[in-house]
């Protein structure tokens, strides 16, 4: 971790600008672009004030650099990027993507998925991800020339795998169940939330009510008057404090929603380690099968059922010559299989330290983020009840003195 960039580079998402082009099918657009900024920490332990370089990035770059990323590094749990649409929102939480308090979360959000890149040991070592900081011109033209589009795993691939691996191991299918529950009870706790925000933000704002009511009832009142208007005003000020609350637990809500995605990039991981293993069954089964052939064509016998068999039958069995021909073909195609099967062997061997490496590691910061995270918002919540403790304090003190 001390050859991490987080540690030479300091890096931040400073701000977000709406603006208006065209996009590829040359229609006019609306979009988000984010400026990142880069200093360099060494010059400054030096005594040095080093000069601050910025370049803006669209979210869709963003996730460009995440396709890269989790491509290139199949072994790694790649952190997420923030929601591109608002989900989990309550009513009266703007799910419009353009709206100004949302593109504030996730500007913190693509921060964040920054600073988890420059501190993961290896992924904070690759050249795009440095470029995607220091380069605006031609990064695009960068990634494309890696090709990282050929070596994803289609969709129908992975389904296929997933289905008809026959020796699963057995920690990876743990950690494929784990992520769906981990994803299940995050989007339960995320919903709760903001059902409990849409009914807390109703009682906070019915509050409101006492606030004109005890006004009204103060202009009736010589003696109790000022009390009442008194007690009003500290129910009209509990009332409005609940857009500043909900405000902040939703960057609580944003933490939550990191490990939300964070669950699919665990199953991907152990997608891929299925589509490996898949690849050396099928190698495997395809290596069994020429040497059983090559073993039918020495000894003239057939051992399985095969049209082909049948064919030789029906139309006369093949000269000695064709017969050694075909054995030395299989010959050198069992010793290709072979070799193949010990390199795909020696490659699932190594996928497996590596991700099981990152796994211990992505575990580790999972525990810590979210024990941190859910205490901030269990202290949050406490000191919101004695703020109303205190409104209602100062209430009793204001009849008091009527």
């Amino acid at each position: 971790m001390e050859d991490c960039l987080a540690k030479k580079m300091e890096i931040t998402v400073s701000e977000a600008e709406k603006r208006t082009g065209r996009n590829a099918m040359n229609i006019q657009e609306t979009y988000t672009a984010y400026l990142i900024e880069t200093r360099a920490v060494e010059s400054q332990s030096e005594g040095q004030c080093a000069p601050v370089e910025s370049l803006w990035r669209r979210y869709s770059e963003f996730e460009l650099l995440r396709n890269y990323l989790s491509v290139t590094y199949p072994h790694i749990v790649v952190p997420p990027l923030p929601e591109k649409r608002a989900d989990f929102v309550w009513h009266k939480l703007a799910a419009d993507n353009m709206d100004p308090d949302f593109v504030e979360r996730r500007r913190i959000g693509l921060e964040n998925f920054l600073l988890r890149v420059a501190s993961h040991p290896v992924l904070c070592q690759d050249k795009i991800f440095y470029a995607f900081l220091t380069q605006e011109g031609g990064w695009k033209e960068m990634v494309n020339e890696t090709g990282f589009q050929l070596k994803a795993d289609s969709r129908l691939k992975a389904l296929n795998a997933t289905f008809r691996v026959k020796n699963p191991d057995k920690r990876f299918t743990e950690l494929k169940h784990y992520s769906d529950e981990l994803q299940s009870v995050i989007s339960h706790l995320l919903r709760v939330r903001a059902r409990v925000a849409d009914r807390l933000y109703g009682v906070y704002k019915v509050h409101g009510n006492y606030g004109r009511v005890f006004s009204e009832w103060s202009a009736i009142e010589k003696e109790m008057g000022d009390g009442l208007q008194s007690a009003g005003h500290h129910m009209d000020v509990y009332a409005a404090s609940i857009d500043d609350i909900l405000e902040e637990e939703e960057h609580y809500a944003d933490q939550l929603k990191e490990y939300l995605f964070y669950a699919e990039a665990l199953r991907a991981v152990c997608r891929k380690h299925e589509l490996m293993q898949y690849d050396l069954e099928m190698a495997a089964q395809d290596l069994t099968s020429k040497k059983q052939q090559c073993e039918e064509l020495a000894t003239g016998t057939v051992r399985t059922f095969s049209l082909k068999g049948m064919t030789s039958k029906l139309f006369g069995q093949e000269t000695p010559e064709q017969r050694e021909a075909k054995i030395k073909v299989l010959e050198e195609q069992i010793q290709e299989g072979e070799e193949q099967l010990k390199s795909k062997n020696l490659e699932g061997r190594d996928f497996v330290k590596s991700a099981w490496a990152d796994i211990e590691r992505f575990k580790e910061q999972k525990n810590h983020d979210l024990k941190e995270a859910l205490i901030s918002y269990a202290v949050m919540q406490i000191s919101m009840c004695k703020k109303g403790i205190q409104v209602w304090t100062n209430a009793k003190e204001c009849f008091s003195k009527m």
